[in-house]
């Protein structure tokens, strides 16, 4: 059975998807941006501003699923430019600062909206 995830606590999806879905053993969100909850885009923010305000996002939605930061097991970085790994690894460490899970970090050609970094998630529910 999958279950959507929706949180006010995150922006809402800007196309034809859902922030997160869950069986009720595991939650995957979606890729989150460097969003407000009311969807206001982070501009000319550095990487390092981005990537926080894209793990509260994504630990937002893990919340409403019933999971949190500390149950992630995999985590896909996307960033527009891999010159940015360094600044964006920094910021990341703060929110898995024991054991951290499983990462792929990878530059894409774009991402939506001129956003400098874009994140995943797949979490144990609690």
């Amino acid at each position: 059975m999958r279950e959507t995830v929706s949180t006010d606590a995150a922006p809402a999806a800007i196309g034809a998807y859902s922030q997160g879905t869950t069986n009720g053993e595991l939650v995957f969100t979606s890729g989150q941006g460097p969003l407000a909850p009311d969807g206001e885009v982070l501009e000319d923010a550095s990487i390092a501003e981005q990537t926080e305000r894209v793990l509260d996002n994504v630990a937002a939605i893990l919340e409403e699923a019933g999971a949190s930061m500390e149950s992630v097991l995999k985590v896909t970085v996307y960033l527009d430019d891999i010159d940015d790994f360094e600044e964006m690894n920094e910021a990341y460490a703060g929110y898995f600062p024991e054991n951290p899970p499983a990462r792929s970090a990878v530059e894409v050609g774009a991402l939506p909206l001129g956003i400098g970094v874009e994140i995943e998630a797949v979490a144990v529910v609690e």
